[in-house]
């Protein structure tokens, strides 16, 4: 799978919006996009005119970039989410959310969504009481995340969960004195912090 390895902030330049990929940085004046509000490259100040099908394309990067997924599983999500009862662009935000990856960095055990990615990777987490290193694995109502044992005693999960900046949603009840989270409910659609017109992804699919 080809995978990004240039400056993150230059992706929230290019969308236009903060993707928060540089973890508490994204939170401070030293974020590239309150710097340079504008796309990188020679002609990033140059205004342009998107068509329809760019402006489509460009919701899809958006969420592609602010979850860390590849096209194809995007492309799989998108899929799971045409099939699923109710309207198919919050259906697909949805899946999104309940990723594993994503709901650890909601509960504040990961500074950004790529760090929650190594971290499940390298499993020091489970899902209902089991070992589980699977960043895509989709998380349900009552299912219980974890720091393991081991990996409670680390100065690093103490720290993160000490400077924990908020990020979790009301979907998930977080017990911090002992490292876990419990998801109580389904992510809403105004439980999602991201800027994006999500018809917009439907109707480059549905091309």
């Amino acid at each position: 799978m080809a995978r990004y390895t240039g400056s993150v902030c230059k992706l929230c330049r290019r969308e236009g919006t903060k993707l928060f990929l540089k973890g508490d940085r994204c939170y401070t004046d030293n974020c590239a996009l309150n710097k340079r509000n504008y796309a990188p490259g020679q002609h990033g100040q140059s205004r342009k005119k998107l068509t329809e099908y760019g402006m489509q394309l460009r919701e899809k990067q958006k969420v592609k970039r602010f979850y860390g997924i590849s096209e194809s599983q995007m492309a799989k999500n998108f899929l799971i989410a045409d099939k699923a009862q109710g309207i198919t662009g919050e259906n697909l935000l949805k899946v999104l959310e309940l990723r594993l990856d994503n709901v650890v960095y909601r509960m504040g055990f990961a500074s950004s969504r790529a760090e929650a990615r190594q971290l499940v990777n390298h499993e020091h987490f489970t899902v209902n009481g089991k070992k589980l290193d699977i960043p895509s694995y989709t998380v349900a109502v009552g299912d219980v995340i974890e720091v393991k044992d081991k990996s409670k005693k680390s100065e690093k999960f103490k720290n993160l969960i000490a400077n924990h900046n908020g990020n979790t949603v009301e979907w998930i009840n977080l017990d911090k004195d002992n490292f876990k989270g419990t998801v109580v409910s389904e992510p809403r659609r105004e439980n999602m912090d991201l800027e994006i017109e999500e018809h917009l992804i439907v109707e480059l699919y549905s091309r």
